[in-house]
């Protein structure tokens, strides 16, 4: 299992012609491994790659409500009512999202940055989620996934788990291995 901090700009995908992806990232040796889940192409951060199906199903399927955090900077100032908007239930495709934890890192005139975790991954749900209570979204980094953090990875590198972090990952999405 591989952890990579993708770099904002790049496709979440395996392949594409006309953009990078994060297999164009990867030594040789590793890009017949796949992404677990999606990253939009904006967004940055912990991504997940492996070769191993039942591992990045059980990790992605909803039911498993692997809790996903994001560092989000936004603009303008966040008032009261939108926190508490974005930390309940939301409507985005006439479904209702679980509730979200937000959690205000810094404040600064016209600018805010957010810890928001989320427990299911709809397709940009932040950055709808924001879209919504007009908020713009300026970055936006996934810094940790169930008990996996991204910690100091630097940009476009990618490492492997370690034994502990991926028994703590089947941990999280109750996967069973014999």
């Amino acid at each position: 299992y591989l952890l990579l901090h993708k770099p904002a700009g790049v496709l979440t995908a395996t392949e594409d012609r006309r953009q990078p992806t994060v297999m164009d990232l990867l030594p040789q040796q590793y890009r017949r491994l796949a992404p677990v889940g999606r990253l939009d192409k904006d967004t940055e951060g912990l991504l997940l790659l492996t070769n191993d199906g039942s591992f990045a199903n059980g990790i992605m399927h909803p039911s498993r409500h692997i809790s996903k955090t994001y560092r989000g900077t936004v603009r303008p100032d966040v008032t009261e009512e939108q926190l508490i908007r974005l930390s309940s239930s939301m409507e985005l495709d006439g479904k209702m999202t679980q509730p979200a934890t937000v959690v205000v890192k810094t404040k600064e005139p016209g600018r805010v940055v957010l810890l928001m975790t989320i427990h299911e991954g709809k397709n940009r749900q932040i950055r709808r989620m924001c879209r919504d209570l007009g908020l713009t979204i300026l970055r936006l980094k996934r810094i940790r996934l169930g008990p996996l953090g991204l910690g100091d990875l630097p940009v476009g590198e990618c490492r492997f788990l370690s034994a502990a972090e991926t028994a703590a990952l089947l941990q999280a999405a109750e996967i069973r291995r014999s």
